[in-house]
Protein backbone atom coordinates (compact mmCIF):
# COMPACT_ATOMS: atom_id res chain seq x y z
CA UNK A 1 0.00 0.00 0.00
CA UNK A 2 1.21 3.50 -1.09
CA UNK A 3 0.33 6.59 0.99
CA UNK A 4 1.21 10.27 0.75
CA UNK A 5 1.51 12.25 4.12
CA UNK A 6 0.88 16.28 3.05
CA UNK A 7 1.20 18.65 5.59
CA UNK A 8 3.22 21.88 5.90
CA UNK A 9 3.91 20.83 9.40
CA UNK A 10 7.26 19.20 9.88
CA UNK A 11 6.25 17.40 13.46
CA UNK A 12 2.64 16.61 11.86
CA UNK A 13 3.71 15.09 8.39
CA UNK A 14 6.57 13.65 10.05
CA UNK A 15 4.56 11.80 12.94
CA UNK A 16 1.67 10.51 10.88
CA UNK A 17 3.86 8.57 8.53
CA UNK A 18 5.97 7.02 11.59
CA UNK A 19 2.81 5.87 12.68
CA UNK A 20 1.92 4.42 9.37
CA UNK A 21 5.05 2.83 8.80
CA UNK A 22 5.23 1.36 12.34
CA UNK A 23 2.12 -0.31 11.65
CA UNK A 24 3.34 -2.23 8.36
CA UNK A 25 2.54 0.05 5.60
CA UNK A 26 5.04 -0.30 2.85
CA UNK A 27 5.33 2.63 1.12
CA UNK A 28 5.23 6.25 2.80
CA UNK A 29 5.88 9.62 1.10
CA UNK A 30 5.82 12.88 2.37
CA UNK A 31 4.86 16.56 1.05
CA UNK A 32 4.62 19.93 2.90
CA UNK A 33 2.59 21.66 -0.06
CA UNK A 34 -0.24 20.92 -2.13
CA UNK A 35 1.64 21.46 -5.50
CA UNK A 36 4.57 18.95 -4.26
CA UNK A 37 1.87 16.37 -3.02
CA UNK A 38 0.57 16.53 -6.63
CA UNK A 39 3.51 16.45 -8.68
CA UNK A 40 4.26 13.56 -6.60
CA UNK A 41 1.21 11.77 -7.62
CA UNK A 42 2.14 13.08 -11.14
CA UNK A 43 5.42 11.60 -11.60
CA UNK A 44 5.57 8.85 -9.44
CA UNK A 45 1.82 7.14 -9.78
CA UNK A 46 -0.87 7.09 -7.84
CA UNK A 47 -1.18 6.25 -4.12
CA UNK A 48 -3.31 4.33 -2.59
CA UNK A 49 -4.42 7.20 0.11
CA UNK A 50 -3.80 10.84 0.34
CA UNK A 51 -3.70 12.15 3.59
CA UNK A 52 -4.24 16.08 2.86
CA UNK A 53 -4.04 18.85 5.56
CA UNK A 54 -6.51 21.18 5.29
CA UNK A 55 -4.66 24.13 5.90
CA UNK A 56 -1.12 23.64 3.89
CA UNK A 57 0.30 26.02 1.51
CA UNK A 58 -2.23 26.28 -1.41
CA UNK A 59 -5.34 24.42 -0.90
CA UNK A 60 -7.90 27.73 -0.52
CA UNK A 61 -10.10 25.47 1.45
CA UNK A 62 -11.75 22.76 -0.27
CA UNK A 63 -10.47 23.29 -4.38
CA UNK A 64 -6.72 22.24 -3.16
CA UNK A 65 -8.92 18.65 -2.48
CA UNK A 66 -10.43 18.74 -5.44
CA UNK A 67 -7.16 19.20 -7.30
CA UNK A 68 -6.06 16.70 -5.80
CA UNK A 69 -8.13 13.93 -6.27
CA UNK A 70 -7.87 14.83 -9.93
CA UNK A 71 -3.59 14.19 -9.73
CA UNK A 72 -4.10 11.24 -7.87
CA UNK A 73 -6.18 9.75 -10.80
CA UNK A 74 -9.69 10.08 -8.50
CA UNK A 75 -8.35 7.70 -6.32
CA UNK A 76 -8.55 7.57 -2.43
CA UNK A 77 -7.58 11.60 -0.86
CA UNK A 78 -8.88 12.72 2.91
CA UNK A 79 -8.45 15.66 4.91
CA UNK A 80 -6.78 15.65 7.98
CA UNK A 81 -7.27 18.56 10.13
CA UNK A 82 -7.03 19.76 13.97
CA UNK A 83 -9.19 23.28 13.24
CA UNK A 84 -11.62 22.02 10.99
CA UNK A 85 -15.24 22.03 11.91
CA UNK A 86 -17.71 18.87 11.33
CA UNK A 87 -19.40 21.54 8.73
CA UNK A 88 -16.36 21.25 7.01
CA UNK A 89 -15.58 17.77 7.09
CA UNK A 90 -19.71 17.35 5.44
CA UNK A 91 -18.63 19.45 2.80
CA UNK A 92 -14.96 17.51 1.87
CA UNK A 93 -17.18 14.18 1.58
CA UNK A 94 -19.30 15.95 -0.76
CA UNK A 95 -16.81 17.63 -2.60
CA UNK A 96 -15.48 13.86 -2.78
CA UNK A 97 -13.06 13.06 -0.20
CA UNK A 98 -12.65 9.51 1.04
CA UNK A 99 -12.76 11.00 4.55
CA UNK A 100 -11.79 13.25 7.26
CA UNK A 101 -9.40 12.52 10.19
CA UNK A 102 -9.03 14.80 13.27
CA UNK A 103 -5.22 15.24 14.26
CA UNK A 104 -6.74 14.42 17.86
CA UNK A 105 -7.16 10.37 17.11
CA UNK A 106 -4.88 7.77 18.51
CA UNK A 107 -2.22 6.79 16.27
CA UNK A 108 -3.97 3.44 15.79
CA UNK A 109 -6.94 4.88 15.04
CA UNK A 110 -5.73 7.06 11.99
CA UNK A 111 -3.45 3.95 10.75
CA UNK A 112 -7.10 1.52 10.89
CA UNK A 113 -8.44 4.69 8.80
CA UNK A 114 -6.04 4.79 6.31
CA UNK A 115 -6.67 1.03 5.50
CA UNK A 116 -10.33 1.88 5.49
CA UNK A 117 -9.93 4.56 3.12
CA UNK A 118 -7.70 3.00 0.94
CA UNK A 119 -9.70 0.05 0.79
CA UNK A 120 -12.56 2.37 -0.78
CA UNK A 121 -14.26 3.24 1.95
CA UNK A 122 -15.45 7.03 3.94
CA UNK A 123 -14.26 7.23 7.10
CA UNK A 124 -15.45 9.92 9.07
CA UNK A 125 -15.35 9.92 13.02
CA UNK A 126 -18.93 9.77 14.50
CA UNK A 127 -17.53 11.63 18.33
CA UNK A 128 -16.22 14.05 15.97
CA UNK A 129 -19.09 15.18 13.71
CA UNK A 130 -21.90 14.81 17.38
CA UNK A 131 -19.23 17.54 19.31
CA UNK A 132 -19.61 21.00 19.01
CA UNK A 133 -17.23 23.34 18.07
CA UNK A 134 -15.02 24.78 21.01
CA UNK A 135 -13.23 27.50 21.07
CA UNK A 136 -9.20 25.91 22.76
CA UNK A 137 -7.27 28.93 21.70
CA UNK A 138 -9.33 31.37 24.22
CA UNK A 139 -9.24 29.15 27.29
CA UNK A 140 -5.38 29.37 27.17
CA UNK A 141 -4.11 32.07 29.00
CA UNK A 142 -0.97 34.74 28.54
CA UNK A 143 1.57 32.53 30.35
CA UNK A 144 0.33 29.13 29.11
CA UNK A 145 0.49 30.58 25.55
CA UNK A 146 4.40 31.67 26.58
CA UNK A 147 5.12 27.88 27.04
CA UNK A 148 3.26 26.29 24.87
CA UNK A 149 5.45 28.41 21.73
CA UNK A 150 8.43 27.42 23.92
CA UNK A 151 7.09 23.51 23.31
CA UNK A 152 6.62 24.23 20.02
CA UNK A 153 10.13 25.55 19.46
CA UNK A 154 11.03 22.01 21.02
CA UNK A 155 12.75 23.19 23.94
CA UNK A 156 12.48 21.23 27.36
CA UNK A 157 10.67 22.11 30.43
CA UNK A 158 14.08 23.98 31.59
CA UNK A 159 14.65 25.62 28.80
CA UNK A 160 11.30 27.03 29.10
CA UNK A 161 11.55 27.96 32.61
CA UNK A 162 14.91 30.14 32.24
CA UNK A 163 13.98 31.68 28.87
CA UNK A 164 10.44 32.92 31.16
CA UNK A 165 12.66 33.04 34.39
CA UNK A 166 10.54 30.57 36.42
CA UNK A 167 10.68 27.16 37.99
CA UNK A 168 10.65 24.08 36.34
CA UNK A 169 7.53 22.63 38.40
CA UNK A 170 5.53 25.76 37.65
CA UNK A 171 6.20 24.81 34.45
CA UNK A 172 5.47 21.25 34.20
CA UNK A 173 2.02 22.74 35.83
CA UNK A 174 1.25 25.07 33.09
CA UNK A 175 2.07 22.16 30.43
CA UNK A 176 -0.30 19.99 32.11
CA UNK A 177 -3.01 22.19 32.10
CA UNK A 178 -2.89 23.81 28.94
CA UNK A 179 -2.69 20.17 27.01
CA UNK A 180 -5.78 19.50 29.29
CA UNK A 181 -7.21 22.84 27.68
CA UNK A 182 -6.22 21.68 24.07
CA UNK A 183 -7.22 17.85 24.64
CA UNK A 184 -4.06 17.11 23.84
CA UNK A 185 -2.37 13.66 24.64
CA UNK A 186 1.08 15.17 25.44
CA UNK A 187 3.22 18.38 24.57
CA UNK A 188 3.75 16.85 21.25
CA UNK A 189 0.13 16.49 20.42
CA UNK A 190 -0.27 20.14 21.60
CA UNK A 191 2.63 21.28 19.22
CA UNK A 192 0.93 20.30 16.16
CA UNK A 193 -2.78 21.74 17.85
CA UNK A 194 -1.40 25.22 18.57
CA UNK A 195 -0.01 24.93 14.83
CA UNK A 196 -3.19 24.19 13.30
CA UNK A 197 -5.07 26.68 15.63
CA UNK A 198 -2.18 29.42 15.01
CA UNK A 199 -1.63 30.12 18.77
CA UNK A 200 1.83 30.11 19.09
Amino acid sequence: MRILVADDHDLVRETIAAFLRSEGVDQVETAATLDDAMARARGSGTFDLVLLDYNMPGMIGLSGLELMIEANDERPVALISGTATPEIAEAAIRAGAAGFIPKTLSSSTIVSAARVMAAGEIFVPYSFMSQPTAGKASELTQREREVLRGICEGKSNKEIARDLDLQEVTIKLHVKTLTRKLDARNRTHAAMIAKELHIA
